[in-house]
């Protein structure tokens, strides 16, 4: 289960994303450079092999560890995407395709706007088809995709089901779960696809019912219409947000930063990302690189230059982390305010384009901060934690 959401304002567009996945799943934050003239003829995915193209765009990209495709990513040329399961009637029930994440991912390689992005990932999969086991353990895990495709001029929503598709650009805001949420007329579609949308009647009833993933997304819509001006820091916010509790007590599937549960909360947000895209500007980038963002601090990272989000044992070191704060409630009510109070520096320099100075009060944070669990109850600190 996962919650991607965006918006555009405040001369930009902003794209924000909870990857969910299986709790003890690695996700690695990569940085891939630009290639010309590659004279590789093919490339193996995550289980297919398809045409390889000569030229593709840097990325930095949210993966998984054990698979080629990304959850979540950007590009240089601007572009940002961010993909949900959604459980359709069509799924592939047997053999293997590509993966959603491997659609994200061809997306950003080859793509150089939302359209051009979302015109590749609808060539490949008409192409090639979607599917395969997508989980890192559980492989009778299967499901299609939707899609949320943003660049500095446009944002758009891509849903599939099987080889069918529809297209629709988004006016103002738009939030994806795990649930197909276009209805009626819209920008594209594929020949064959329902006029009313895929949830009528290919949609399956039992896991976005379970996943509560209507009410995870009319949270997010709600939360994207009281923001009063758009910002990282009120994204961060949107993303941490827990129903009830503090995820870590009393936690539910209504989450938007979900933890695990046992059966009946199997995923857990193994990494988050926001980025703000302007025209004439590189994406200002934050992603936490570790799993449940409402204890972890978003990081800076660009095309170039240091970031601390490719230290390879960065989530693993985040993991120990939340397993000594799931034990320990002062300690997290005092690592939180710390968060909030270095966010309200960090993320405006992102926004202003000086991720490198950023940077440079991140790394006073990891000197002074990471990995610090001490739960003395004289270190919390006055302020309500953000939830």
């Amino acid at each position: 289960m996962c919650d991607t959401l965006a918006l555009r304002g405040a001369g930009a567009n902003w794209l924000a994303k909870n990857s969910d996945r299986e709790p003890g799943e690695v996700q690695r934050v990569e940085r891939h450079a630009a290639v010309s003239g590659d004279p590789a003829e093919r490339l193996q995915c995550t289980y297919l092999e398809i045409d390889q193209v000569p030229d593709r765009q840097a990325v930095i990209l949210s993966r998984p560890d054990w698979m080629w495709g990304a959850e979540m990513g950007v590009n240089a040329a601007g572009v940002a995407i961010g993909n949900e399961a959604v459980f359709s009637r069509r799924v592939l029930k047997r053999g293997e395709a590509l993966l959603g994440m491997d659609l994200v991912r061809l997306g950003l390689e080859r793509g150089t706007s939302a359209h051009e992005a979302a015109a590749v990932i609808i060539h490949l999969l008409e192409t090639h088809g979607q599917g395969g086991p997508a989980g890192w353990q559980d492989k009778r895990f299967r499901y299609d995709n939707s899609f949320l495709i943003a660049d500095p001029v446009e944002i758009l929503v891509l849903e599939t089901c099987g080889h069918e598709w529809r297209l629709d650009r988004v006016k103002t805001r738009a939030a994806l779960s795990n649930a197909y949420s276009l209805e009626g007329p819209v920008t594209m579609a594929s020949a064959g696809a329902p006029a009313d949308g895929f949830a009528a009647t290919r949609e399956t009833w039992l896991k976005p019912t379970f996943g509560r993933a209507r009410e995870r997304r009319a949270c997010s819509l709600a939360a994207l219409e009281d923001l009063e001006r758009p910002s990282l820091e009120g994204l961060a916010a949107i993303l941490r947000r827990h129903h009830r509790g503090d995820g870590f007590t009393r936690g539910s599937n209504r989450d938007l930063c979900l933890h695990h549960g046992g059966l009946l909360r199997p995923s857990h947000t193994t990494n988050s990302m926001l980025v703000r895209l302007a025209p004439g500007q590189a994406p200002g980038l934050v992603m936490t690189g570790t799993k449940t963002p409402c204890i972890s601090l978003y990081r800076p990272i660009g095309f170039d230059g240091p970031s601390s989000l490719l230290a390879e044992d960065l989530w693993q070191r985040g993991a120990v982390q939340h397993d000594g704060l799931a034990r320990d409630p002062a300690a997290r009510v005092h690592l939180r305010n710390r968060i909030a109070a270095a966010e309200a520096r960090i993320l405006p320099l992102v926004e202003a384009g000086r991720s490198d100075l950023a940077e440079v009060l991140v790394e006073a944070w990891d000197d002074h901060d990471l990995g610090e669990i001490s739960g003395k109850a004289d270190m919390a600190a006055p302020s309500s934690a953000p939830r």
